[in-house]
């Protein structure tokens, strides 16, 4: 029995080893939490889906081999529906190297996608996306995305309006100082601890249950405001205000007209730190949006024309009763609420949720202006917060050095693509599309390279994504398991998992970099990412740009030197890489973080990064591109789909296809935390028993769940943590449609909500996914469901073809 430490976006962990098995997975002994999805590391390494070896899909294998028609066979309906062919390593890299000089020789660097968007492992040195990002650049450079999934409008909107998307990822007020001076905490969407399970580089704690605790403990309350109750823990006692889905937005400027027509309102904030203060409070009062240079005074936060409107007239503009009657929340509770916001400091928090829906943009940019106007800005626990709880450290202060990260090098093809419009992409090559102020163009893909992510879980619209996806030539996959990304791929290559190879995981949040020491040897013929690029690197003469002459552990002790020299420079000692590797990592001590503190006390010196130095109210840039859809101030605009349209169908319900708490995204389904949750097999889905009950839907039931774009079959679940209306899917089932054909919407067989979600941008602005915003309609599935065998079989395997 062997003992080595090793780490995962669940945690950090120790490895019991016998005989090269996985014998026990044991939390760190200074984990607060531990998440119990640790476990399930140790099943996956011996996974029946685990890909085996090179495998390529036959029809394409006949084709590049001259057995079949050529372009017939590469261009095929047949991807995710035909046997694979297992062939040997050399064959398979000789196959990709070929195909990846062919198409930059007929078509360019930028006809090969090599966007790549997924979580991967924790390990910095071989997270997939990043070694295939730089061996893409050394050979010649790829079209990537810009943006992502989690906080893209948010991303694209932060930046204009108040400064770096970072502060939507991490840039928080720290949990010491919120817990000790928060008295009120607004969470839009919630707080929900699923979420706070994970980080990208791994976590040694989690600590966000206990900060929670302590911050209730010395007083605060909490209000959270989410349609669904569980969105936050009930041990913080929180008072729940079951919001109507997508109308955040409506609510908030309901709360900031309270704030302005009762005198709550910091005026000398607003008229210091803040620009357009008289464009946005003249919407507030009559319900008008202001145009692009429409008042000359705002770029100095002046009064001007704006201030004539009536503020005791509480019949116009965004009132409590306007934002009533659209978000379902009584008017008096909004103004009670504005009152109680105004008298105590207040925390208002956003979770990414919010923003990936139509118009995303602008929750954020209301809960800035908000904040703006209760003046709390820059004081302890006082403010705004965007994404605490979105991962286990969003709140724990940051230490000021770059965590590990292998270096990609300049990218030759700088057209990148907004990274939820794949679709788009491939079924538009040439085609123009606007973006934050610019009009793009789509290059015309020829070959998709994914490695460490499934966008058959992560786009939307998937029966659009799945006819998008037999237009390039060639796709090319790694992946250790048969994902159905990789069951709809030409050429599959087997990928190591974390357990099989040695890493370093870190995490800015987070105070331990760690050690994570190669636990069992790769099963079967699995192999590295850099090890598979080492070689692709030698067939196309790149070698020695693409690994610099390092091994894997010469790279990952090149990392660690790079980090403590960068920790050296702020006064921080860590010590040399053979302590570090033997002891199993190196904790940094924490420091405390009040958020916008220095801009507060002196704006002039310390501006935020935006183009008058001030938050932005109106943003007379976002106004200059003449969007319809994102003003230049914030604003409340319909969604395309939601609850209170005039024409939402009779019965229809509103689809949250949020993160789910038994697994991070879609990362092992197969494994026994996700197994155990499903309901005769599939996905669950949560219904308000009236709801259900309207429906003649019961408990454990089998259902259908519907729309124009796709149907899908889940386990029902009754729950009064729903509200009425409401429908809660969790993204993240492996997609399996009903059977392999070429059929533009089949019936989806494992719960993937994503077959029903809508796949368009949040506004012109960001073009940011918009999953959030869906209507759907459910029924008893009255039929024998067929068996979900997606995360217990691999695709069928077949001889190649004679000749």
């Amino acid at each position: 029995m062997t003992t080595v430490p090793h780490s995962s976006h669940w945690g950090a962990f120790d490895v019991e080893v016998a005989d090269d098995r996985v014998v026990e997975l044991i939390p760190a002994a200074h984990d607060s939490d531990p998440s119990p999805l640790i476990h399930d590391l140790g099943e996956a390494v011996d996974s029946p889906v685990r890909v085996r070896r090179p495998a390529v899909r036959r029809s394409w294998l006949d084709a590049v081999r001259g057995a079949g028609p050529a372009l017939e066979g590469r261009r095929s309906d047949r991807r995710g529906a035909e046997a694979f062919v297992e062939v040997d390593w050399d064959d398979a890299l000789d196959l990709v190297a070929g195909e990846l000089e062919r198409v930059r020789r007929e078509h360019g660097n930028a006809a090969i996608f090599g966007g790549s968007y997924g979580w991967a492992s924790a390990g910095r040195f071989h997270h997939a996306r990043t070694q295939l990002h730089r061996f893409l650049n050394t050979f010649g450079g790829h079209t990537t995305q810009v943006g992502n999934y989690s906080y893209g409008a948010a991303a694209v909107i932060l930046p204009h309006v108040l400064g770096p998307a970072d502060f939507a990822n991490g840039l928080l007020s720290s949990w010491d100082v919120v817990s000790e001076h928060t008295e009120l905490w607004v969470m839009f969407g919630g707080l929900a601890l699923k979420n706070t399970q994970i980080e990208s580089g791994g976590i040694s704690d989690h600590p966000i249950a206990g900060w929670l605790r302590q911050t209730r403990a010395n007083g605060c309350d909490f209000v959270s405001i989410s349609p669904i109750r569980d969105d936050a823990p009930d041990f913080i006692d929180p008072t729940w205000l079951p919001v109507r889905p997508n109308t955040d937005t409506a609510l908030m400027l309901g709360l900031a007209h309270t704030l302005l027509v009762e005198d709550l309102h910091d005026t000398d904030f607003l008229k210091t730190h803040c620009v357009g203060w008289d464009r946005f409070r003249h919407y507030l009062l009559t319900g008008t949006i202001a145009e692009a240079g429409s008042d000359a005074g705002a770029a100095a936060g002046g009064v001007n024309a704006a201030e004539s409107v009536d503020a005791t007239d509480t019949s116009t503009g965004t009132d409590a009763d306007w934002a009533s009657a659209i978000t379902g929340i009584p008017a008096d509770t909004i103004r009670a609420l504005a009152r109680a916001m105004a008298r105590r400091r207040t925390m208002i928090s956003v979770t990414w949720s919010l923003q990936r829906a139509d118009h995303g943009e602008q929750p954020y940019w209301t809960a800035i202006a908000l904040a703006s106007m209760l003046g709390q800005i820059g004081l302890p626990g006082g403010g705004f917060g965007f994404a605490y709880g979105a991962t286990g450290t969003m709140g724990s202060w940051q230490y000021p050095f770059p965590a590990p990260k292998l270096p990609t090098g300049p990218n030759p093809v700088a057209a990148p693509i907004p990274a939820a419009r794949i679709t788009d992409m491939l079924l538009n090559p040439g085609g123009e599309y606007p973006f934050n102020g610019s009009t793009c163009r789509y290059p015309d893909t020829r070959l998709v390279y994914w490695a460490g992510g499934n966008p058959f879980h992560h786009h939307q619209d998937l029966n659009r994504l799945r006819r998008a996806w037999q237009k390039p030539e060639t796709v090319i996959v790694h992946e250790p398991f048969w994902t159905a990304t990789a069951r709809h791929a030409d050429i599959v290559l087997p990928a190591t998992t974390t357990l099989e190879r040695n890493d370093i995981g870190a995490a800015s949040g987070d105070p331990r970099i760690i050690a994570m020491h190669r636990a069992v040897s790769p099963r079967h013929s699995a192999r590295s990412d850099f090890e598979i690029f080492s070689d692709l690197a030698a067939r196309l003469g790149i070698a020695e740009e693409y690994t610099e002459g390092r091994t894997e552990m010469e790279w990952i002790e090149h990392l660690y030197d790079s980090t403590r020299s960068a920790a050296a420079e702020h006064g921080i000692d860590l010590p040399d890489f053979a302590r570090f590797w033997a002891d199993g990592g190196v904790d940094v001590a924490p420091g405390s973080t009040v958020l916008l503190e220095d801009f507060r006390a002196d704006p002039a010196a310390q501006p935020v990064a935006t183009p008058s130095g001030r938050i932005e109210l109106f943003s007379e840039t976002i106004a200059s591109f003449g969007y319809d859809d994102c003003p230049g101030h914030p604003a409340w605009m319909e969604p395309r789909e939601w609850l209170g349209a005039a024409n939402v169908k009779p019965g229809a319900l509103h689809l949250v296809s949020n993160q789910p708490k038994q697994r991070l995204h879609s990362q092992l389904d197969f494994a026994g935390s996700s197994r155990s949750s499903k309901v005769a097999g599939r996905e669950p889905c949560r219904l308000n028993p009236t709801d259900a009950a309207e429906r003649g839907i019961t408990d454990g039931m089998v259902v259908r769940v519907f729309n124009d774009r796709g149907e899908c079959l889940a386990g029902a679940r009754l729950s009064d943590d729903i509200s009425r209306g409401v429908i809660q899917l969790s993204a993240g089932a492996w997609y399996q449609p009903a059977e392999a054909s070429a059929d533009s919407a089949p019936l989806e067989l494992h719960g993937n909500p994503n077959v029903l979600t809508r796949d368009h941008g949040t506004s012109r602005l960001a073009q940011g996914p918009a999953a959030l915003s869906a209507l759907v309609e459910v029924e008893p599935h009255d039929r024998e469901a067929p068996p979900v065998t997606v995360t217990s079989e691999p695709p069928p395997m077949a001889p190649p073809t004679a000749g």
